[in-house]
């Protein structure tokens, strides 16, 4: 029977900002796992552009699954993709072609405008995982699925990663609109010249309490 999985990942950027980044999408640093791609063939098909590529990832067993699997970890993933600009909806299917008797993955992505904000794009997430080992279809399939649902997390922080990338956060500020930097904890520069100032108004402060003790309790102070 096999197991069946789905889930949405919304990202707060349009379609078309999301479709012009969507070939950038590797390398990133949260899909370190995807050692390579290559374009195998390219296409207009009506109004759509078709796309089937080749990606080379790494695919470590569990400790338990590592008598059944002694061979290299890679496994070679066929990506097709159809880009529909007329109706805004880009369509990828995505299947291992190695290692496909232990546990073979299908996944289908819709990424399409959410309806109640164009601003946001939503892509809809299904995967069918089964596996041929009999006596261990079922831990199969179950470490396909846990796993398959950590990695779209991992997908979703790399596109937003690298669409980040591509279009900065923006401002506005009165009839401008200025790019943010973002600070390592996440703080604007804005925040962290201001947190800057306060801290060297502390220190005048205390140096000038400093300089007030020391006046008064030195030679001909109140306290001498």
């Amino acid at each position: 029977m096999g197991k069946y999985y789905e889930t949405t990942s919304t990202f707060n950027y349009a379609w078309d900002q999301l479709a012009k980044a969507f070939w950038n999408r590797y390398p990133n640093p949260y899909s370190t796992h995807v050692l390579s791609e290559d374009t195998l063939f390219r296409e207009v098909r009506g109004s759509q552009l078709y796309s089937r590529r080749l990606l080379t990832k790494t695919n470590r067993m569990p400790k338990w699954g590592e008598g059944i699997v002694r061979s290299s970890h890679q496994v070679s993933i066929v990506e097709e993709s159809y880009v529909n600009p007329k109706d805004k909806i880009i369509t990828t299917y995505t299947r291992n072609i190695g290692f496909t008797r232990i546990m073979s993955v299908v996944e289908k992505v819709i990424y399409s405008p959410d309806p109640n904000n164009p601003g946001q794009t939503i892509a809809y997430r299904s995967a069918w995982i089964d596996s041929n080992m009999y006596g261990f279809r079922r831990p199969i399939e179950s470490f396909g699925i846990e796993r398959f649902r950590k990695n779209c997390g991992q997908a979703a922080l790399g596109f937003n990663y690298v669409l980040n990338s591509i279009y900065p956060p923006k401002v506005a500020t009165g009839a401008n609109v200025q790019t943010v930097a973002v600070g390592r904890f996440g703080e604007t520069t804005e925040k962290m010249k201001e947190k800057a100032r306060r801290a060297g108004e502390k220190a005048k402060e205390r140096a000038g309490l400093s300089t007030v003790y020391a006046a008064s309790t030195g030679p001909g102070g109140a306290d001498s």
